[in-house]
């Protein structure tokens, strides 16, 4: 298989690089979790003193393995690295999971520290030599060990008054930066795109054309809106965050909007059509005031009424237009 792969197998590692690797590994962890500290260090502080703790700790056991590596090796650890090992457990981007929000950071740094212990264990089973199984089973144990510091450390500046503020604070940023824009395009896309896809129905009475038009009309509306909530606010006054997200979950949002009532016209009779279509505009209109009751704390019905009154003088707009 070495033809096939310029990586190594982990079994056909000697001691001296088992250990080299462990050290290398150690090293990585300690800048993601630093990484992740001053990730979360504005936001949320309490947190992000159990990363700098965590890394701390990561830093503790390197420098023993470096101790235990010189004392059996001598000084010169030789440069090998997880992706020079096949098989060998891979860590996740650190710019991959910053933006997931702390919930996923939190349980990533645990999944760390668990993928690390489980390979140790498996590697230490696996091995015959009895000094190597003995050195894979210490780092499993130090691994295992870094869980439990790490609960430790999550008890000493997570209490739960921390860990409400921020799961609180956490939440008002999904509101600001994926909900609202979201909503504001579901909103803009079910009750704009309304009169021009209906009054279009019945002023034609072929679906075809209609679909045509709902798509149009959905997916200009989509960009647009994109576009706009994007450029508006870079987010750095409001804390509303990052324009692309924003702008994205409007676009998307204002574009399923319209295209909600916009699919049923793929149906050839044109009945068949329009009554599906009306179903899915009232199913629309009530999935909008449910998620503003949800996320945004308006009263159920209050938020029903709007939306459905709204809705209605648009359709009733478009249906007037059309039939005339």
């Amino acid at each position: 298989m070495r033809f096939f792969t310029q990586r190594r197998h982990f079994r056909d590692l000697s001691e001296k690089e088992v250990l080299a690797l462990a050290i290398s590994s150690e090293e990585d962890d300690a800048r993601i979790y630093r990484s992740y500290a001053e990730r979360l260090r504005s936001d949320f502080p309490d947190t992000a003193a159990v990363f700098d703790g965590m890394a701390t700790e990561e830093d503790e056991h390197r420098r023993r393995l470096i101790a235990l590596f010189e004392s059996r090796f001598g000084g010169t650890i030789p440069l090998i690295r997880r992706e020079h090992v096949a098989g060998y457990y891979a860590r996740r981007p650190v710019w991959l999971v910053e933006n997931l929000g702390i919930e996923r950071i939190r349980a990533e740094a645990e999944a760390m520290e668990h993928d690390a212990e489980h390979f140790y264990h498996i590697a230490a089973q696996r091995s015959s030599d009895p000094a190597t199984r003995a050195l894979l089973g210490d780092l499993a144990a130090a691994e295992a060990g870094h869980q439990r510091h790490a609960n430790a450390l999550a008890e000493a500046h997570l209490d739960d008054d921390a860990r409400a503020a921020e799961n609180r604070s956490a939440h008002r940023q999904f509101v600001l930066t994926w909900v609202q824009p979201g909503l504001a395009g579901l909103m803009d896309g079910s009750v704009s795109t309304l009169a021009p896809i209906f009054a279009t129905a019945f002023a034609t009475q072929d679906t075809w054309t209609t679909f045509l038009v709902g798509l149009a009309a959905s997916v200009g509306a989509g960009i647009s809106m994109g576009f706009t909530e994007a450029a508006s606010d870079d987010g750095e006054l409001s804390g509303r965050g990052s324009p692309v997200k924003r702008g994205l979950a409007s676009g998307v949002m204002t574009t399923v909007g319209g295209l909600g009532h916009a699919l049923p016209y793929l149906i050839p009779d044109f009945w068949t059509a329009t009554i599906t279509a009306f179903i899915v505009v009232f199913l629309e209109l009530w999935a909008i005031a449910w998620i503003q009751n949800r996320y945004m704390e308006t009263p159920f019905f209050r938020a029903a009424f709007q939306v459905v009154l709204g809705g209605a003088l648009v359709f009733a707009a478009g249906v007037l237009i059309g039939s005339g």
